[in-house]
């Protein structure tokens, strides 16, 4: 990567693409506010949810479990389980960005699938970091202000059940789902996932179902690695690495749920 200066246009063609994911993911807040209420929770724990843990997938699973009566920490570990991913991403975009101290804090807390995808295919350490601010806090701040919205209009609703909102956790988690399945290997593993969580469903509480259904994931993604690929890597040849970071980039912003 190189340390070129930025030309207006560049610039601005940046920033213009940051904004407009920020708008898009953004108003997706409005669904999570009006979920979370809906699944018990109150306006302000709703708000500080979106504020504090901000990755939209864990934080409709938080929902999800307490909509079902499960127990708070079975909530909590299943949105860190589905969380984990932003690890990776920090693994990856760490020496793009190249900040320090508290700028990598801050970094860190919008760390999600846009702001990756928007910053890791930059040719230059300045618009790597462009793109990932932009998209970051544009994506921060209209998710939060959508939640307040969301929350709200929940609220004045009253019982979920007369307009059918009791069911818009599995409608949210739906909508998630669907665009990652482009493919065989993964329509393969959601239907391998659905089939031990609908299995577990009457045995366990609700929140086990979900972290059983993630480690039906992780499993797959094991046995799946090619022996190929990891004898090319201990022969010195060079790997896919640039066709596997342009998929997942597509992943990303196809799903663009954090």
């Amino acid at each position: 990567m190189t340390d070129a200066a930025l030309t207006p246009n560049e610039r601005s063609g940046i920033v213009r693409d940051g904004l407009a994911v920020g708008v898009a993911t953004g108003a997706y807040g409005i669904g999570f506010g009006a979920v979370s209420v809906a699944s018990g929770l109150s306006v302000a724990q709703t708000c500080v949810l979106s504020l504090l843990m901000f990755t939209g997938a864990s934080q409709f699973a938080l929902a999800g479990v307490v909509a079902a009566g499960g127990a708070p920490m079975s909530g909590a570990a299943t949105a860190l389980l589905l969380g984990t991913r932003n690890t990776l991403y920090g693994l990856r975009m760490a020496p793009l960005l190249a900040w320090r101290g508290w700028r990598r804090l801050a970094a860190a807390h919008v760390l999600i699938d846009e702001s990756t995808a928007m910053s890791v295919n930059r040719g230059t350490t300045e618009a790597a970091r462009l793109g990932f601010l932009t998209t970051g806090w544009s994506v921060f701040v209209l998710w939060n202000l959508a939640t307040v919205a969301g929350a709200l209009a929940g609220e004045a609703v009253g019982d979920p059940r007369t307009f059918g909102l009791d069911a818009a956790v599995g409608a949210a988690f739906l909508a998630l789902l669907w665009p990652r399945l482009a493919s065989r290997r993964n329509v393969l593993v959601a239907i391998l996932a659905a089939a031990v969580a609908l299995s577990m469903v009457p045995l366990t509480a609700p929140g086990v179902p979900v972290l059983a259904a993630g480690g039906v994931a992780l499993l797959v993604g094991v046995l799946a690695r090619r022996p190929d690929r990891t004898g090319a890597l201990a022969a010195g040849a060079p790997a896919d690495d640039a066709s596997a970071d342009d998929a997942g980039r597509e992943d990303s912003a196809a799903g663009g749920h954090r």
